[in-house]
């Protein structure tokens, strides 16, 4: 007898130990995801990353299904689906070709801009249009279609000569305003949908020496010291400017910088070294500030503009204005997180879309910690184009929480910014969580069933899918 419960305790040792290691196992093999906004953690099969194109050409005939990511900055889910598998493109970026006198350059779609900076600063070219910051990546980037500072070249694909895509089937063809030109308006800013980027041409611009020109004013002045100042003055190259979210000059005071096109030229290699971020710790205690109090963020907002004011007169190159700090918005919190919304409005409904929007916001419960102003001209070339007329777009960056609740909370303020958007002509970016409604999408962006269709059309297996797509293409 006793013999008999030692072997059965030996029995359920085993199975025990059976089963926990190979939970383990299971546990080892679950590989969760998350974009930069931290609102999505998805599961995955796997991740798979490497230099080599015929490797993604293999993947990509193996694989059912296919996500595309760069730096994942992009928060609405462009970059993940549910146990598909994800390429992660960043070890994919070498520069392949560089020719200084024809202002080009040929970049692997994983390379960031400041790749691009390092490589083409020493020969005094620049790039035309990215963001504000330069840690993305170029094939990310494309897939956005994204805008910057520069109020003269408008949106990224203005600048792309041609690139190079691998099709679901594993065919790789090259793609331009006339060579596969039916790929062309939909692949940038198409998220990922239609293929793989490899490789990307861009025009580039000539390196230029600024002076920043800083002003404050009411929100009220804006348009015309815009239109005054700014857009016929062909001086003026780049502009950014700055809303209030302070409590006490909430969406009412403004400061703006313009970079102003300096007379002496032959003063550009004194200021040509490419700046490298220095000062983080103070700004980002600051930014902490403001998260959590109406007061810090009236003492951040007097500083930030203090700070500013007194960079009036300073000279700055075209690729140091290009590198904008980024480090001192990082963020980690197990609870909350920080999302990006960005909307559109065109430049002569400013005034009365600021009303409506305060309108909202000083009812509603919404943590913006910061808004910023670009100037985007109009550009219908991407068929999900965002700039339908001359725009402004203001990009919030707003502090929430991720739980359920907050998430429906924040979904409910935001619908109704959206919606006070579409009232002024308006619309919305894309690369952020799918907050809007589906027939929020259709106002804003009424070809989004040709692009979903053209999609369909071809990748006809439905091989890249994204989050974005399953919410409102399927």
């Amino acid at each position: 007898m006793k013999r008999k419960f030692i072997v059965f305790g030996i029995s359920l040792y085993g199975l025990a130990l059976f089963f926990s290691v190979s939970a383990y196992s299971q546990q080892q093999k679950t590989i969760i995801v998350e974009d930069a906004g931290r609102l999505m953690p998805t599961k995955m099969k796997v991740v798979k990353s490497s230099g080599s194109t015929r490797d993604l050409q293999k993947w990509v005939k193996e694989e059912e299904t296919i996500s595309i990511a760069g730096m994942q900055h992009s928060q609405g889910g462009h970059t993940l689906y549910p146990n598909g598998t994800l390429l992660d493109m960043k070890s994919y970026n070498e520069i392949l070709n560089f020719n200084p006198k024809d202002k080009k350059i040929t970049v692997q779609s994983g390379a960031t801009w400041a790749d691009i900076q390092e490589k083409i600063n020493p020969y005094g070219l620049s790039i035309k249009v990215m963001q504000s910051q330069n840690i993305f990546t170029v094939g990310g980037s494309l897939s956005v279609n994204v805008h910057g500072r520069d109020i003269r070249y408008g949106s990224l694909i203005d600048t792309v000569a041609s690139f190079r895509l691998l099709k679901s089937n594993g065919e790789i063809i090259n793609v331009s305003r006339t060579e596969n030109n039916d790929y062309f308006p939909y692949v940038i800013g198409g998220y990922g949908l239609f293929g793989i980027i490899l490789d990307v041409t861009l025009k580039l611009a000539e390196d230029e020496l600024y002076k920043h020109r800083i002003a404050t004013m009411d929100y009220q002045e804006y348009e015309s010291y815009f239109n005054q100042y700014v857009k016929n003055d062909k001086d003026v190259k780049m502009h950014v400017a700055r809303l209030s979210v302070a409590p006490n000059s909430f969406l009412k005071e403004m400061y703006v910088t313009d970079y102003v096109l300096v007379e002496d030229q032959n003063e550009l290699k004194k200021y040509s070294t490419l700046k490298e971020e220095k000062m983080v710790a103070l700004p980002k205690f600051m930014l902490g500030m403001s998260r959590y109090s109406g007061w810090g963020k009236d003492v951040f907002w007097d500083t930030q503009k203090k700070y500013f004011v007194k960079s009036d007169g300073k000279y700055e190159t075209r690729n140091n204005v290009m590198r904008s700090d980024s480090a001192f918005m990082e963020y980690e919190n197990p609870n909350q997180t920080e999302v990006l919304q960005e909307y559109f409005v065109p430049v002569d409904q400013f005034t009365d879309y600021i009303d409506d929007l305060r309108g909202v916001l000083e009812k509603e419960e919404l943590n913006v910690l910061n808004i910023t102003i670009r100037y985007v001209e109009h550009d219908e070339d991407a068929v999900l184009s965002y700039a339908k007329d001359d725009m402004f777009a203001l990009v919030l960056l707003i502090n929430q929480g991720r739980s359920k609740k907050e998430i429906q909370r924040t979904e409910d303020v935001i619908q109704k910014m959206i919606d006070v958007t579409i009232e002024h002509d308006g619309s919305y970016y894309l690369p952020y969580y799918s907050y809007p409604t589906n027939a929020q999408l259709k106002k804003a962006y009424p070809h989004i069933e040709e692009f979903f269709n053209m999609k369909r059309q071809l990748d006809p297996e439905e091989r890249f899918k994204n989050l974005f797509y399953e919410r409102y293409g399927q």
